[in-house]
């Protein structure tokens, strides 16, 4: 009769530490995000400073690092997924600033830091929100597509997301 109880199975010790993979990554996509963003002193200068403001006001970078790992997993390189990291990371800081204005959440912090409308005004920060939604999709342009997905394909995706993002938040906020 054979032995029921589980067998323990000796796995070999990862070196791998999440921890360095995280900062690795995210300051990569920092250092890609810094140059695919215009500078501050680039006219309009205030919704610059706005998007940076928010872009770079802290956070995980969890978006951006996971498109890279889900790049690597499928035999991609981080050069050739970084503009849609990068595209994903402007996506989710937009729909940031635009949940905490007073319309809708009305934060006043943000990972410790005041909110973009209260440093640059509401007008400013839905303006920030929208160049940062719009530069998500310059960025995207910018790829080359692959041979399982299109460019076209990767960059309607992103387009389906956004709207969803927008939809979903319409629901939050409605009264009916």
């Amino acid at each position: 009769m054979a032995s029921t109880s589980a067998r323990k199975v000796s796995r070999p010790k990862s070196n791998f530490n999440l921890d360095a993979y995280l900062d690795a990554k995210s300051a990569l996509v920092n250092r890609a995000l810094d140059r695919f963003l215009p500078k501050e002193t680039t006219k309009p200068a205030t919704i610059h400073r706005a998007m940076r403001y928010s872009l770079f006001a802290g956070g995980k970078r969890m978006r951006p690092v996971l498109t890279l790992a889900a790049a690597a997993a499928c035999g991609g390189s981080d050069a050739d997924a970084m503009p849609f990291a990068c595209a994903v990371e402007c996506i989710h800081t937009y729909s940031l600033i635009h949940d905490d204005l007073p319309a809708m959440d009305n934060d006043d912090f943000r990972r410790g830091k005041p909110t973009n409308h209260k440093v640059f005004g509401e007008g400013i920060a839905v303006l920030a929100g929208d160049a940062l939604l719009t530069q998500a999709f310059e960025i995207a342009a910018q790829c080359r597509g692959w041979s399982r997905y299109s460019h076209r394909d990767v960059v309607l995706e992103i387009a389906k997301a956004s709207g969803s993002l927008q939809r979903s938040r319409s629901l939050t906020t409605s009264s009916t």
